[in-house]
């Protein structure tokens, strides 16, 4: 029957594609009825199919994962960055919130409420320290062991495996569980709703459908819609302004469908009931917006951003992977690419593996001129012998040792409020020589301390802070820093807590206002009512046409306190029916912190440049820059941008950049685009920031968020700071400079150790055909690890500049180091052929003594390779107590070996050796490393040897610059005639801001921009232009960036 169905079928026919006029007629849905009937039906089944191809679309959002116990498969799993929080989640009652149990299963769904990295599976974390070029030669060693039936090597090859990789996975563990406390301990809380009532919880435990209050003063917890103002109880006033707005909004659509003129024109909200603000937001962590922005009902709240007035219900609508912050922090937290520590160690392992294959080969030829069998004699056969050099070859602690270094360093930072997010940014952190700060906060207290006023002529003093006090805000919670000096300045004015006592009330309290820049309150007192303003000098002097001579010393006064750096806020006052009084202006001012100065100072000293970038005002900046003993070369940042006459050429604006010691009035993209140019030019920068910084953060070579940073610029930030000022910073970069010197010890002696025992077996096999045994070979690769790897918890000198891997140095070094190794090796070895025995003295075993040597001058090495590895690399410390225990431990293991033969293999007197020969070894092993001492000193003093392999940290690429600066001017252009023929055009647009073309329309424009690179590079050698150059415009702005600037 199947056959003859199919010959019915027509040939070009698909047998799996069915008859298509069937599936057409199966899909159809026939519709009977009445004409209106028939239509609402088919609109209902057509939105029906819509809202299923929407959840059809949710559902196909899915993560593939390969599970780590099967690579080669694919398992998909629903990915809750794109998983859809259901419409019903959201509507939860105002006055109870969610249970507990329904919590719990939103948590199930999206899980905690937080930015976080992916979490490593810490048994693939334990299998990586098995993976590696370095690791697979050993891996070699093992099964090559095992193909010799030699099983005393292979269980202790493979011991050493397990070792190292137990040893580097713990102290990493035990490094990130202390950063993991840490982070806790700075976690952003939240005010919820909850069973009919409020608490206080993590930020972390809420859940879509949470209902949380916002209000002056907080960080907003999540992504959240505004449902009502917290005064309205039961949300009654909500529900009429959603009434009144769906009303207007349906008439608005009506008129816009019979006027297209006014659709296009009209603006959505004049159409469109909003309601009153109900808060004002500040969202410049994800804007960049300098303005506070109003929010109304139904507006989303963004996760990270600040509330600046008001307080509200709202209900969680995401969490925070899912919210605009986290999908922002996913593009610059989700990059795997290798650091460069992890090359650094992967080309050194390359080498080391193409080196083993270099003598094996050698060795190799060796063994078949002397008619060596692969596999025979037992112990002296080829397969053995490259057994020797994979051992030898390659530094099997190398991985953990580095790794364990790092950790231990981290969790050392960790206690000291750093905390290290990637191990490779202590490498970053040790290199750089350029360091980008923001003001407040880090170089000043952030705290503003109030200074002597002026006050007007007949103007009460009391009465003047009493009215500076009303117009503040008077949410203790949180208080604005502006404010909270000004309240807490009533201590020194008895007189106006007496004015405040005698009953005053505050009818309208209107916060500052970035148009007007000023704060008023309207307060009464006895039936007499006023009002108060406070804010930027020329505001307040906008509000009435005061006498021109109190005007005239206002505005000496206010120019003053601008050039001295000063932040100043005019007060006035007025009564109903009475003029405006002008009363004074409140000077106020952010101190340094008291170790600034100092710690920048030590800065310089470490060989860092130190560069401020602030929001605040260039006088403001510069005054700051003086009492901190920084250079006063700081400009604004609009000569970074600079359009037209003032535009520079790429080459420029680099050295420009480079000269500066700061920059003022700066938004992200200014600090992104600072850092960029230093990097650019060779230099390695690290940057501090703070709330919406990320971009910057995470271009810069070491990202550093410093205390009080939002939740996306730790993300961003290689490391984080959990206290203020930039004296952790400076500690910092001394730690890992430490950690850096203690890896590099390390690599050089480790390269220095396979040199050694590389050359002096293959001369050996080559010459006499004579080797050290396997089994001791393998405890000499024991004894290299396990000694050193104390290294980590070693006292280590800190460089005085910024320091480089310089490879070719270490590689020179470590070669020379390990020629000397098996030259002193090769000296007693001969002594051996000698008639009195040479250093063998009554009797003892070839193999044990070469055992003894190798063991003593290899473990002594590590005390000369964490020496000073150049000129100013530090003072010498001594070996702390657990590295010098951890080598003599292993040079007294090795004498026993000696002493009594252990694994010495058939020799006289059962392989054991005279105390006395051990104790001539012990005086020779001495003097072969005072050798290698003096060469290893002498060699870091050599003047060319040192520039070797250094970056260069000033390098210029002149046409390179410009072009880049000029491509970025440009405008691709795509232009078409809409002809049928397809006539497009594409063609490049020079801005207006290119030098060339400002040079052409305005010869001055040339030299406006090369005064100011002549200007960034000569400000060094005078004060004089750098302060000539505090303009009237640089003072008018330094005076409103006392309300305007509040934030760096």
């Amino acid at each position: 029957m199947g056959i003859l169905k199919h010959r019915n079928r027509r040939p070009d026919q698909d047998p799996e594609a069915g008859d298509p006029s069937v599936e057409a007629k199966r899909d159809e849905k026939v519709y009977e009825g009445e004409e209106y009937d028939v239509l609402l039906r088919f609109a209902h089944d057509e939105a029906h199919k819509l809202e299923k191809d929407d959840d059809g679309e949710d559902e196909e959002e899915m993560e593939v994962t390969r599970p780590w116990y099967a690579p080669w498969k694919t398992v998909k799993t629903p990915s809750v960055k794109e998983k859809k929080v259901p419409q019903e989640w959201l509507e939860t009652g105002l006055t109870n919130g969610l249970d507990d149990a329904e919590v719990e299963k939103r948590r199930g769904g999206f899980g905690y409420n937080e930015l976080t990295s992916a979490k490593e599976n810490q048994i693939l974390k334990f299998i990586s320290y098995f993976r590696g070029p370095i690791l697979y030669v050993m891996e070699i060693a093992v099964i090559l062991s095992a193909g010799l039936r030699d099983w005393i090597d292979f269980g202790v090859i493979i011991g050493i495996l397990i070792m190292n990789a137990g040893v580097g996975w713990y102290q990493e563990k035990q490094a990130g569980d202390i950063v993991e406390q840490l982070k806790a301990g700075i976690a952003l809380k939240a005010t919820v709703v909850r069973g009919g009532k409020e608490q206080e919880i993590e930020a972390r435990e809420l859940v879509p459908g949470d209902i949380v209050i916002l209000e002056e003063g907080r960080t907003i917890p999540a992504d959240a819609k505004i449902l009502a103002s917290y005064d309205d109880e039961g949300g009654k006033q909500a529900m009429t302004i959603r009434e009144r707005a769906q009303k207007t909004k349906h008439r608005h659509s009506h008129d816009s469908e019979g006027n297209e003129k006014h659709e296009e024109n009209d603006d959505e909200e004049d159409g469109v009931y909003k309601g009153p603000s109900l808060c004002s937001v500040d969202q410049s962590a994800i804007t960049g917006e300098s303005l506070a922005v109003d929010k109304f009902l139904d507006d989303v709240a963004y996760y990270t951003c600040g509330v600046k007035r008001g307080k509200v219900y709202a209900v969680v609508t995401c969490s925070a992977k899912q919210s605009f912050v986290g999908k922002t922090a996913a593009l610059v937290t989700g990059s795997n690419e290798k650091g460069h520590f992890q090359i650094v160690l992967g080309s050194i392992g390359t080498t080391l593996l193409v080196l083993v294959i270099a003598f094996i080969f050698v060795v190799w030829i060796g063994g078949f001129f002397r008619g060596l069998g692969i596999a025979t004699p037992k112990e002296n056969n080829l397969l053995v012998y490259a057994l020797i050099f994979l051992i030898i070859g390659v530094p099997v602690g190398l991985p953990c040792v580095t790794t364990t270094t790092m950790a231990v360093g981290a969790a050392y930072l960790a206690r000291r409020k750093a905390i290290v997010q990637k191990l490779t940014a202590i490498e970053s952190l040790a290199g750089v020589d350029m360091l980008c700060s923001d003001k407040t906060g880090t170089l000043t207290a952030n705290k503003l301390s109030l200074n002597d006023p002026y006050i007007a002529p007949d103007v009460d003093p009391a009465w003047f802070m009493a009215v500076a006090v009303l117009a503040s805000s008077h949410n203790i919670k949180s208080l604005d820093p502006i404010d909270k000096v000004t309240i807490v300045g009533l201590k020194d004015y008895p007189g106006a807590q007496d004015i405040l006592r005698s009953g005053w009330k505050t009818n309208k309290f209107t916060p500052f206002d970035p148009v007007s820049k000023r704060i008023t309150a309207e307060v009464e007192k006895d039936g007499r009512k006023f009002t108060c303003a406070k804010g930027a000098p020329n505001s307040i002097l906008k509000l009435h046409s005061f006498d021109p001579e109190t005007v005239a010393q206002y505005r000496n006064t206010a120019q003053e306190f601008a050039q001295r750096g000063f932040r100043s806020l005019g007060v006035a006052c007025k009564e109903d029916g009475k003029d405006w009084q002008l009363l004074g202006i409140m000077c106020m001012f952010d101190p340094p912190r008291s170790d600034t100065a100092a710690t920048i100072r030590e800065a310089v000293d470490l060989g860092i440049h130190v560069k401020m970038l602030t929001g605040d005002a260039v006088a403001i900046a510069k005054e700051t820059c003086k009492q901190l003993a920084l250079g006063t070369n700081v400009y604004d940042s609009e000569r970074l941008i600079g359009t037209g006459a003032t535009a520079m050429s790429g080459s420029d604006i680099r050295d420009f950049v480079e000269a500066a010691d700061g920059f003022a009035e700066v938004f992200p993209e200014h600090k992104y685009q600072v850092v960029a140019m230093l990097q650019e030019r060779g230099h390695l920068t690290a940057m501090t920031g703070d709330v919406n910084d990320a971009p910057s953060l995470k271009k810069a070579d070491c990202g550093i968020a410093v205390e009080g940073a939002s939740d996306a610029a730790r993300s961003a930030a290689d490391v984080v700071f959990l206290d203020e000022g930039l004296a952790t910073m400076i500690t910092s970069i001394k730690v890992a400079r430490q950690i850096f010197h203690r890896m590099k010890a390390y690599i050089v002696y480790r390269i220095a150790l396979c040199i050694h025992l590389e050359v002096y077996l293959m001369l050996s096999m080559i010459i006499l055909n004579e080797t050290i045994r396997v089994d001791l070979i393998v405890f000499l690769a024991i004894f290299a690890d396990v000694a050193t790897i104390a290294i980590a918890y070693d006292n280590a000198p800190y460089a005085r500049r910024p320091v480089d891997w310089q490879l070719p140095k270490v590689w020179i070094i470590s070669t020379i180091m390990g020629l000397l190794l098996a030259a002193g090796t090769w000296v007693m070895r001969g002594t051996l052929f000698l008639k009195n025995g040479g250093i063998v003295e009554n009797f003892g075993s070839v193999q044990e003594v070469l055992f003894l040597e190798v063991a003593l001058t290899e473990s002594w090495v590590i005390f000369i390779t964490r020496l000073s590895q150049e000129a100013n690399g530090g003072p010498f410390v001594w070996p702390s107590w657990q590295l010098l225990g951890a080598v003599f431990g292993v040079d007294i293991l090795a004498s026993f070996f000696a002493l009594f033969g252990w694994i010495s293999g058939p020799a006289p007197h059962g392989g054991w050796t005279s105390i006395v020969t051990v104790v001539r070894i012990w005086l020779f092993s001495f003097g072969v490393i005072i050798v290698v001492t003096f060469a290893y000193l002498l060699l870091n003093k050599i003047t060319w040897l040192d520039r070797i392999g250094r970056r260069n940290r000033s390098k210029k690429n002149e046409k390179l610059e410009n072009f880049m600066t000029e491509l970025q001017r440009m405008t691709f252009v795509h232009e078409s005639d809409g002809s049928q023929s397809g006539g497009d055009h594409y063609r490049f647009v020079a801005g207006s801001s290119t030098p060339a073309k400002s040079a052409q329309e305005d010869q001055p424009g040339k030299s406006k921009g090369q005064e100011a690179k002549k200007g960034a590079q000569e400000a060094k050698k005078t004060d004089t232009k750098s302060e000539r150059s505090g303009s009237v415009s640089e003072t008018e702005t330094a005076t409103i960036a006392g309300e305007e600037s509040k934030q760096d």
